[in-house]
């Protein structure tokens, strides 16, 4: 089988951070790394019994043909239907912490006993990992994040479809809603129906924030009702195979009033100024810089905050542009080039005490000449005449 991802990129990554093996452990990067596979019993949870589901995956530098992938003892079936390109593999792990000490035994076999591992510490349970000391006390463990963040950045086309068909979906059933639902309906009933519309269109629903105007509470809830003249935020995040699409658009019950109208156009400017910045070959910071010195300009700048971040199979992964945003994380693309196939994550937000919560989010995706937008459409105030 031809591998799924670049591992020339990866070995040459695993160079740059000193690591001999990388040991994967979260689903999402496991799910990349094997070209889509993920154990479907537990896609959705990791605790069964007195312990939980770790898939571990571990990949030799310059060696894939000697990387192993440890399972659960119910995986074989779906590997059957749905191989990949792991030779070594073992499905009988029903306990982390002896996943962890399997994993240790596959490492000694290589030799790689004294080696640099690269893991995931934010996904790899303490008894795994201690697990790995224990049998592995002259190795060095270090963090896998900078690698598989890096690996994962530039999308290839059969991920940029999945983004792009996630964010269409999302778009519609934001729409769909919002045309559709009565004056007074709560936001928690908002935010469920924005649920079943995704769901029923084949996404796998994350949230949906929701907040009718003038209050800035996007927590979905009982108390809080779209009525009439008020605004309403809907910004959902809904996964196809794993890749999120995530977008916010606005809508009002009833005509928009002129200072509802100024306020989107001004987030608009915003946002069409930072992707004037985006290309392949320009310097992240430079998105940044675009959006913030539109919203400088703008009447109510006060009241507006500004992002761009990356997204792909999770939120606010690379390319990481900023490192003043709400997520604080090193702006490690601010001085760096972005590269055709990034995808980038687009928004402001503008909360104005008399209106409300008014924001666009949009999903850009890097292109060689410039950009193209998933899910492009009611960017502007979607009327509900209740």
């Amino acid at each position: 089988m031809n591998l799924p991802f670049d591992n020339e990129k990866l070995n040459a990554l695993m160079d740059e951070e000193g690591a001999d093996l990388l040991l994967a452990s979260h689903k999402d990067n496991i799910q990349y790394l094997l070209g889509g596979y993920r154990f479907f019993f537990f896609s959705h949870k990791d605790a069964i019994g007195v312990s939980r589901y770790l898939p571990l995956l571990g990949i030799p530098k310059g060696d894939t043909d000697k990387a192993f992938y440890l399972g659960n003892g119910m995986e074989a079936q779906q590997q059957e239907v749905e191989p990949f390109w792991v030779r070594n593999v073992e499905n009988s792990q029903w306990f982390s912490d002896a996943a962890g000490k399997s994993a240790a035994g596959r490492i000694r076999k290589l030799g790689l006993e004294k080696g640099t591992i690269a893991v995931e510490k934010c996904f790899l349970p303490a008894d795994a990992f201690l697990c790995l000391q224990e049998e592995l006390p002259d190795a060095k463990f270090i963090e896998a994040l900078p690698i598989l963040e890096e690996l994962r950045a530039v999308k290839h086309p059969g991920e940029l479809a999945l983004l792009k068909e996630a964010s269409r979906h999302i778009i519609d059933s934001m729409l769909t809603v919002m045309t559709s639902i009565p004056a007074g309906t709560t936001t928690l009933d908002i935010a469920e129906r924005v649920r079943r519309e995704e769901v029923q269109r084949g996404l796998n629903f994350e949230y949906c924030l929701t907040c009718t105007g003038p209050s800035f509470n996007r927590a979905p809830s009982t108390s809080a009702r779209w009525e009439k003249g008020n605004i309403l935020s809907l910004d959902s995040g809904g996964n196809l195979h794993g890749y999120l699409g995530d977008l916010c658009r606005m809508a009002v019950m009833g005509e928009p009033t002129q200072l509802m109208k100024d306020l989107l156009g001004e987030v608009q400017a915003v946002q069409a100024a930072a992707r004037t910045a985006i290309r392949a070959g320009a310097m992240g910071g430079e998105v940044m810089e675009r959006g913030l010195a539109e919203q400088a300009k703008c009447d109510h700048k006060d009241q507006i905050v500004f992002l761009g971040h990356g997204m792909g199979m999770i939120q606010h992964e690379a390319p990481h542009l900023t490192g003043s945003g709400t997520v604080p994380y090193s702006a490690t693309y601010e001085a760096k080039p972005l590269e055709a196939g990034m995808v980038l994550s687009i928004e402001t937000d503008l909360r104005n005490p008399e209106v409300g919560f008014v924001k666009l989010e949009d999903t850009v995706v890097v292109t060689e000449d410039g950009w193209e937008a998933y899910g492009d459409e009611a960017r502007d105030w979607v009327v509900n005449n209740g």
